[in-house]
């Protein structure tokens, strides 16, 4: 669905207290467009944000279709919320939002959600990173496309694309993860994808797990090298 933005736009935003710290707490968002759209996200602190008043890395996590709706706990069932509430601890903020039942992402919520947490938290602008799976992989992969010049590096699992915008972020670090055996969102999805990037000169990598079906994200958010990776991105490298 597409709409219409007003000239004037209407932000609330609910603050979490810093003691909150490498906990993730429930939030609130809205944006007024030609009807409100509210998104509710989770968002977590590392323990180090309340010690120093240095900026900290970003990363912006999209889940797949079955985590929507209005319950944020089932946003903790998969990828970096779940690990968070398993007691992991991460060197950057994280914000997870909720997309609505029955809708895809929005790309211009989750810009606007964005500039809302820059403009509330000491996020470095230069070491903000995207990932998502399955749906969030597709949201992961538009909402690159959209804003290619924002995210210092993306990790789209098992999602999908359109090649034919492929060169607007051929010059974004890319890490593409898929299951070989899935059944929900074929492998050639992300392969084509890859293929279209390289096409334009890109340094893309995929992953693909052999024996892996539609769930390819367990073993991609437990594995510490992307976390490693992300970080050794910069915009201002």
């Amino acid at each position: 669905m597409k709409f219409l933005f007003t000239i004037l736009f209407s932000f609330v935003f609910i603050a979490t207290s810093f003691s909150q710290t490498e906990k993730q707490t429930p939030h609130n968002f809205q944006k007024e467009i030609k009807l409100t759209l509210t998104a509710n996200y989770l968002l977590y602190l590392p323990k180090d944000y309340t010690e120093n008043e240095e900026e900290f890395p970003l990363v912006l996590f999209l889940h797949g279709a079955g985590e929507r709706g209005n319950d944020l706990e089932k946003v903790k069932i998969h990828g970096l919320p779940r690990l968070v509430n398993e007691g992991k601890k991460f060197p950057f903020i994280i914000v997870s939002p909720q997309c609505p039942d029955l809708m895809l992402w929005n790309t211009d919520v989750l810009s606007s959600l964005l500039d809302e947490i820059e403009a509330n938290y000491r996020v470095d602008k230069n070491r903000i990173y995207l990932t998502g799976l399955s749906m969030g992989g597709h949201g992961t992969w538009s909402l690159a496309l959209t804003q290619p010049n924002r995210f210092a590096a993306i990790a789209p699992v098992c999602g999908w694309a359109d090649t034919s915008k492929a060169n607007a972020i051929a010059h974004l670090p890319i890490w593409v993860f898929h299951g070989a055996k899935d059944a929900v969102v074929p492998v050639k999805a992300s392969e084509d994808m890859v293929s279209a990037l390289k096409n334009y000169g890109s340094d893309v990598r995929l992953t693909i797990y052999p024996e892996a079906n539609h769930d390819s994200w367990t073993e991609t958010y437990n594995n510490e090298e992307l976390y490693k990776w992300f970080l050794e991105h910069s915009l201002n490298e």
